[in-house]
């Protein structure tokens, strides 16, 4: 998809649908609207393939710009984050280049994403990113968090998974929607 003397007008498109998607969602402060909104688009992506698609490769190269900031920051002796300690040293990405080659490029098309991505992921987005394992219920690593910046406060999102690499987004339900107040 990303070949060809068109690459960047690709590339800009996945980006802006994606500032376009953040801009509209950020700013709707009612949480059950912005809920509902949230459904409407998870609901589009079982229709419409190409708006996930398009979403998932801005995030990759959200990623990537992240990488790339980490990698240029380690090469001047700047402070380095714990991300980096974390990610250049792996025999598949010593650089922003082998990283996307050898793990980026396949995310979302053949595989799935690992703890590492969820950290830049997280740091990307500026984001916590809380992660309940259900496989690891009562245990201490039932919950998991990515972008542990003890200092700061961020926003949180929240994520379930039934085994590592495959992360789901949990359902809103608006409650009078289903004729019960027994949800939150």
């Amino acid at each position: 998809m990303y070949t060809g003397a068109n690459v960047f007008g690709k590339v800009r498109e996945c980006v802006e649908l994606l500032k376009m998607q953040w801009t509209e969602f950020s700013g709707i402060k009612d949480y059950h609207k912005r809920g509902s909104k949230c459904n409407i688009l998870f609901a589009l992506f079982c229709f419409v393939s190409i708006l996930e698609h398009k979403l998932n490769e801005a995030f990759k190269f959200i990623m990537l710009n992240q990488v790339t900031e980490v990698y240029e920051q380690m090469k001047t002796n700047k402070i380095i984050r714990s991300l980096s300690r974390l990610l250049f040293p792996r025999e598949a990405s010593s650089d922003p280049w082998s990283f996307m080659m050898s793990h980026l490029n396949s995310v979302g098309d053949v595989c799935a994403l690992k703890q590492m991505d969820m950290f830049i992921l997280g740091y990307s987005l500026e984001v916590k990113i809380k992660v309940s394992c259900l496989f690891k219920f009562n245990s201490r690593d039932f919950a998991v968090c990515y972008l542990e910046e003890p200092h700061q406060e961020q926003p949180e999102i929240s994520l379930l998974t039934e085994i590592d690499r495959h992360y789901h987004i949990p359902v809103f339900q608006i409650c009078h929607e289903l004729g019960t107040s027994s949800c939150q």
